[in-house]
């Protein structure tokens, strides 16, 4: 891929099982964030005409896909999981295309295109649990509790960990009974669009739809579409809530996970080795920051502050700051420019009221640092929880290390938040370690781990207060996705 100019991708939508260019043929442009003047490719500009028939086509494809068993789908769901991997040469070409488009390094891109199937096989798994009705003998009444697919369900994805989030909502939505119309971000669709097509390609036309595009018209046309009964959005709190008014159109009903700004507290116990430290740089730096359930503020005990801040600091330092395809980078650019103003203004303003701010890494090549998206691992130390750094949800390779005084500080400081999606508590204390997990406002609590590699999939996944509403993953994910049944007859009669 270094030598030449590499093969531009061109990407299209998938309507009733067709991979098809949007109306008119338009497109737009897809850069790469390390050399932003390079074309990756292309990816197809949905219209609102095109958005009509893709819900058209999932609203048809509807009443056959609900009929049928929970195991019929669930098979389904695995033969998809093999497809996936089926072709490991043409795998190994959507990862790079995915650090080409992306900026991530390639191993995190490998990480999530190979091991998205697990998210299908796991959801499979569900199939017998949902195939059981409770029933209520009377008196009053005979009475079965069952549930329903909604319907067309509009599953909106974020660029960070577009595959991964995807796996979070589309094996659900189907197991449950749904057809999916599938909108990606306009920032990285082009190896997300090309796996959703080989999904698609599994299940009965019209079960998935895929739209592209940069417009808000398209994006508004989905969600208030009178078809689409279930919103499934990950992104931010702005657009969510915009999300939300939309849907209330039609009382469609919706799943939001939002942004976080996670707290982790690292009490006067907590151990303290290299294994424990490199856990929460990875848990801070992995894909530059820009993950939702990222360590973003990290609070420790005044008594253990000075240890943590010089072994954290070492531990980042050993980063490789560069292009996410040469071997030597461990990790790569922020996405687009619009993030990359937003850090640099946020670490500015820290450094202009006294924070102390630490630049560290090594950088692979000046020449190509200078033109991306890149900004080296930042630690901000202070003690001032008025700065954005620490209010605000960087999405970036920068964290704030604050010292606290005691366990009711450190709670009151984690739980000073809007938002509430994760949060986790270092200590060897296994019962003070639950006490404090459970006083933190947070959808997710890891103990002396954090993010993407401490999390339990079989859990629910979400936020309290303004990180969203409903969970995706989990059994409790497949729930969301329908709606409760009940049928009564008289005592006696039905059981």
């Amino acid at each position: 891929m270094h030598h030449g100019q590499p093969d531009i991708a061109i990407t299209n939508l998938i309507i009733d099982g067709k991979w098809t260019a949007a109306q008119g043929e338009s497109r737009y442009d897809i850069c790469n964030p390390a050399r932003p003047d390079e074309l990756v490719g292309c990816a197809a500009m949905a219209s609102r005409e095109d958005v009509d028939r893709a819900v058209r086509a999932a609203h048809a494809a509807w009443p056959a896909w609900s009929k049928l068993s929970y195991a019929q789908r669930a098979a389904y769901l695995k033969q998809i999981a093999d497809a996936l991997v089926a072709d490991q040469d043409e795998l190994a070409a959507r990862i790079r295309l995915f650090t080409r488009e992306h900026g991530k390094i390639l191993k995190e891109c490998e990480i999530e295109m190979s091991r998205l199937g697990d998210r299908f096989r796991l959801a499979a798994t569900y199939a017998d649990r949902l195939g059981r009705e409770e029933q209520l003998p009377g008196p009053p009444f005979d009475t079965l509790i069952g549930r329903q697919a909604r319907g067309v369900a509009a599953l909106i994805v974020p660029w960070n960990w577009p595959l991964s989030i995807l796996g979070a909502k589309l094996p659900q939505a189907l197991l449950a009974g749904n057809t999916a119309v599938v909108k990606l971000s306009p920032y990285s669709p082009l190896a997300s669009a090309q796996t959703i097509r080989r999904m698609a390609q599994i299940v009965p036309p019209g079960v998935i739809n895929l739209l592209t595009g940069t417009t808000i018209e398209s994006g508004d046309a989905l969600v208030s579409h009178p078809l689409v009964r279930k919103i499934n959005f990950t992104g931010s709190v702005e657009v969510g809530k915009h999300v939300m008014a939309m849907a209330a159109r039609n009382l469609a009903h919706v799943t939001l996970e939002l942004g976080g700004n996670d707290p982790a507290i690292v009490l006067e116990d907590a151990e303290l080795d290299a294994a424990t430290i490199q856990r929460m740089v990875t848990a801070t730096y992995m894909s530059a920051g820009q993950i939702c359930m990222a360590l973003k503020r990290l609070y420790v005990h005044e008594s253990r502050y000075e240890e943590l801040v010089s072994a954290f600091t070492a531990a980042t330092a050993r980063y490789v700051v560069g292009d996410g395809l040469d071997p030597r980078v461990t990790m790569g650019p922020v996405n687009n420019p619009r993030r990359h103003e937003a850090m640099r203004d946020m670490v500015a303003e820290a450094r202009a009221r006294g924070a102390e701010v630490r630049e560290v890494g090594t950088i692979a090549d000046e020449g190509v640092f200078a033109r991306g998206y890149f900004h080296l691992p930042t630690v901000v130390l202070t003690s001032d929880h008025s700065l954005r750094v620490v209010r605000e949800e960087q999405f970036a390779p920068v964290l704030p290390i604050l010292p606290f005084r005691d366990e009711a500080e450190a709670i009151r400081l984690a739980n000073d938040s809007e938002l509430g999606l994760c949060s986790s508590v270092w200590t060897r204390d296994r019962e003070r370690a639950l006490r404090i997990a459970r006083q933190l406002e947070a959808g997710y609590t890891y103990l002396n781990g954090h993010g993407a590699l401490a999390q339990d999939f079989r859990a629910p996944f979400g936020g309290f207060k303004q990180s969203g509403i409903g969970r995706n993953l989990g059994y409790e994910g497949v729930l969301e996705f329908q709606e409760y049944h009940s049928v009564s007859a008289p005592q006696g009669w039905l059981f």
